[in-house]
This record gives C-alpha cells, structure tokens and sequence, in this order.
C-alpha cells in the first residue's frame, strides 16, 4: 500500500515539474497545429466565422498559377543553396583547419555574418547589389564588365539571393571543422604509405569520414531553404514579375494581404509535406552513401 502511495506520489510530483511545458505544448504548438489543420478545410477570411469547404482548398491549388511559380523559385533556391553552401563550407573547412597563421581570425571572419541581423544583412547586400553605386558592380567595372541589374532584373534577382545565402555560412563550416577534427590521423598515413594523392586522400578519406555532418547540413539546409522569408520580403517584395516570390512569402500574401487564412494554411500544409519528403530523401539517400565509423 505503502509503495503504490509512494509511486503515485512520485508521478504527481514528476507530472508537477513538467506541466509549465505540457501546458506550453499543448497551448503553443498542438492546438495552433490542430487549427490550422481546420482553417486548410474551410473558407476563413479572418474578421468572418470559418465556413467549411472540405478539400477545396486543396484542389484550387492545381490550378493556381502563383502557387507553382512561388513553388519553382523555392525548389530553384533550396537546390542552388544548398549545393553551394555544402561546397563551400566543405572547402573553406577543409582550407581554415590547415595549422597556418591567421587561421582563427578568418574562421571567426566567416562565422560572424550569422550573429548579423537578417535584416540587416538584407540591408548591406541591397548596396552591394546596387546597380549604379554597388560594390559588386563597381568591382565588375574596374575589371570592364558591364554587371546587371542584380535584383531588378527576372533572369538574375532569384541567384542574387542564392548567391547571399552564400554569405551566412559559419554554422555548416563549423559542423564540418568539427568533423575533420576527429578524422584520424592514422588514416592519412595510410593512405600517404598507399601512394595516394592529396585529391585521392580527400575523396577516399576525408570525405567519407565526414559525411555523417555533410549529411547534417544538407538536411538542415533543405529545412532552412525551403521556408525562406525574410531576405525576398526585405529586398525584393516577391519582384520582379514574382522572379523572387517563395512559398513562405506566397503564404504570408495569402493570409494577411489578401485575407485567405484558410487558402493559407492549405498551403503551409503542402509546404511542411514537401519539406518531409525531400528530408527524408536527403536522410535515406545519406543512409546508403554515409560512412559511420564503429564507436
């Protein structure tokens, strides 16, 4: 009797210590999750009562021609993105983990644009994207290379983003400094004994080695990728023509510029379903090509 008192005594009081975050749960996360899943079945214009319309909302995406235009730009941006922030985070790690002089001011040189603001980022590469005044332009002209109108332009304003999520690279760099760190050294010998070339000990090496954090960061980069907002709002408004135009920004205009909450949140769900998939490709495709190293 004792015991059963005891242990129910110990479950009250474990129960107890988690409610603030059971109640956070439930209040910020599960009940917003369970509305939008109503709100994506009804006609809900906000200041009037949710009128249910079953999968409408889901059908009239088929032929919406904004929704596959914002969906084109986010997977163009995602697959640029990420391919290039993985090559570039993958060289410069490998580049900044060599034991020369200066090699941890650049590291923190490159990590320091993530402390940056977004906005403020946005606003520093609105000049150097100046056409007239801009760095960049001024650089091309020195060289006498005419450069374009770089976020006025349809054909360059989508890779004048892909290419400032360039910018924000520190965080991937790291994970994959960390990963080269813990390569061992005796492997390198090896393979120096075998006869091996520089190139030949990066790609047999060190590059299966670290493809646990590669991994990592293309999966953390589709997420990120896929639900950019901030830099298209800030710079270009979706412009020119909807060249700029992401499914997150396409979902913000639905809901509070055009007053489609529940068109909205239909396509927050398709978004999240898409974002699932193309992870859990990432994931089971890195399940077959990744190295783990026993422990």
């Amino acid at each position: 009797m004792s015991a059963n008192r005891t242990s129910r005594g110990s479950l009250a009081t474990g129960l107890a210590w988690i409610s603030p975050w059971a109640v956070g749960f439930v209040v910020f996360l599960l009940a917003p999750i369970a509305m939008s899943v109503y709100y994506s079945l009804t006609d809900y214009a906000l200041l009037d009562s949710p009128v249910w319309i079953g999968g409408d909302n889901y059908a009239e995406l088929a032929g919406d021609g904004l929704f596959w235009r914002a969906l084109r730009n986010t997977l163009v941006f995602a697959f640029f993105s990420v391919i290039g922030s993985t090559l570039l985070s993958v060289g410069l790690a490998v580049l900044l983990e060599r034991p020369t002089r200066g090699a941890a001011v650049a590291r923190a040189a490159v990590f320091l644009p993530t402390l940056v603001p977004v906005v403020a980022n946005c606003v520093a590469w609105l000049w150097l994207f100046n056409p007239q005044y801009g760095l960049i332009n001024s650089a091309l002209g020195a060289g006498g290379v005419q450069g374009p109108n770089w976020l006025g332009d349809s054909s360059w304003a989508l890779m004048s983003l892909v290419l400032m999520s360039l910018w924000v690279i520190g965080s991937p760099m790291l994970v994959v400094g960390a990963a080269l760190k813990d390569v061992p050294a005796s492997l390198y010998e090896a393979a120096s004994l075998d006869g091996m070339t520089a190139w030949g000990r990066f790609r047999h090496v060190t590059l299966p080695m670290i493809s646990p954090a590669l991994t990592f960061n293309v999966i953390m980069g589709i997420i990120w990728s896929l639900q950019v907002l901030a830099p298209p709002m800030i710079m270009t408004r979706g412009g020119p023509d909807n060249a700029t135009l992401t499914f997150s920004m396409y979902i913000y205009k639905t809901a509070f510029e055009f007053g489609r909450m529940g068109y909205a949140s239909a396509l927050a769900w398709v978004q999240i379903l898409i974002t699932l998939v193309l992870a859990c490709g990432a994931l089971a495709l890195g399940r077959r090509m990744v190295y783990y190293r026993a422990a």
